[in-house]
């Protein structure tokens, strides 16, 4: 195998393993092993998977792992291993020294080794190519924000439609609307539309708003800033959405309402700056300053930040914080990234305004739609 296209290996499960998904186009929750030799791929795959792999993996060839256990099996006179198997496929795919994911499981490149099969990891990316996403995926990741949506649509209907008691907190179906509740309810309208999130959706309010991937919890309260970060995956084709909206559910204050807008404009002018060959860390470095002149510096008090002290955004696509960051690259067309400035302030609130946006040949393409109202 040359040097310029060596052997490639890796075994995990699809369902958990971005670059397995991307080399395979097939899920699966169990581990299996996808080699890439000679410019061939392949699959070695259960009696319980291989004929819907047959049929859905976007590769040359799907083979049996009870062949390769029976081939092991013969050779040793005794029941085989996993390892031995996984060994068995790479050699008879001339992979006896294939570059691995850098999170390929260790105990298995040790046992492997012993096998005659010699795994090098990749640092940094193992598919280069899934930084500059195709038209294709550019369209997957649009549909999972019509999903995103869906759940943001969701909480926002019930916030609108949840009562204000004397105590501010906010009562909904005849009890109090609760982080966790709300939560619930936009998972749940985002699975009926065809993706999952396993309740890490973040729903904040108030002071729990000031620590970014706060989930929430707790009763939310009326007049304060509620900030909605809903991320699914799309069941269909395993990209994601990510979108941000933050809202208050009955009259936001003066302070309340300054931060938001200024949180908005600073959104709109890094919207503005998106276009090929810009420097991602000039653009983020351009709207701390902003939001810096505007009266939110990025600083520590009493031991805790505050201001705007995450990133702008990061890369989107089979995995939810995918490189690159905007931080961290020069941009180029078919790029995908979220866009989110925040402002975190304790005794006012949190606020961040998220949308996904891809990079074209002119300039930038926002790929979600839904509306960012202040007051609900």
């Amino acid at each position: 195998m040359s040097q310029s296209n060596p052997a490639r290996l890796i075994v995990a499960a699809s369902e958990s393993n971005a670059d397995q998904l991307y080399a395979t186009g097939f899920h699966a929750p169990d581990a299996f092993a996808f080699v890439e030799s000679g410019g061939r791929t392949a699959i070695l795959l259960s009696n319980l998977e291989i004929d819907r792999g047959r049929k859905q993996a976007r590769v040359d060839a799907v083979e049996a792992y009870a062949d390769y256990e029976a081939l092991v099996r013969r050779r040793k006179k005794a029941e085989p291993q996993f390892a031995e198997v996984i060994a068995a496929f790479a050699k008879r795919h001339k992979a006896a020294r294939p570059l691995v994911p850098s999170d390929f499981p260790a105990g298995l490149a040790g046992l492997l080794a012993k096998l005659g099969v010699a795994v090098r990891p990749v640092e940094g990316h193992f598919w280069p190519r899934r930084e500059v996403k195709t038209a294709e995926e550019i369209r997957a990741i649009a549909a999972a924000s019509r999903i995103t949506e869906t759940g943001l649509d969701r909480a926002v209907e019930i916030l609108r439609a949840s009562r204000i008691r004397k105590d501010r907190r906010l009562e909904w179906a005849g009890a109090v609307l609760t982080s966790e509740r709300l939560r619930a309810e936009a998972e749940s309208a985002m699975l009926f539309a065809g993706g999952f999130a396993m309740n890490n959706s973040i729903v904040a309010g108030g002071g729990q708003a000031c620590d970014p991937h706060e989930r929430g919890h707790g009763p939310l309260k009326a007049h304060e800033l509620i900030i909605l970060d809903i991320f699914p995956r799309s069941a269909k084709s395993g990209f994601y959405g990510d979108l941000t909206r933050t809202v208050v559910r009955g009259r936001a204050g003066e302070a309340q309402r300054q931060m938001w807008t200024t949180c908005l404009e600073g959104q709109r002018r890094a919207l503005k700056a998106l276009r090929p060959g810009s420097e991602g860390k000039a653009i983020q470095d351009a709207i701390r300053e902003f939001f810096t002149e505007s009266g939110y510096p990025t600083e520590q008090r009493k031991g805790r930040w505050q201001g705007f002290f995450h990133g702008l955004g990061h890369g989107l696509g089979l995995d939810l914080h995918e490189e690159p960051r905007i931080a961290r690259t020069t941009l180029r067309p078919g790029q995908v990234f979220t866009v989110e400035p925040g402002i975190y302030v304790p005794g006012i609130g949190g606020v961040r305004h998220e949308d996904v946006v891809a990079i074209t040949a002119g300039g930038h393409r926002v790929l979600s739609r839904f509306p960012k109202p202040l007051e609900i």
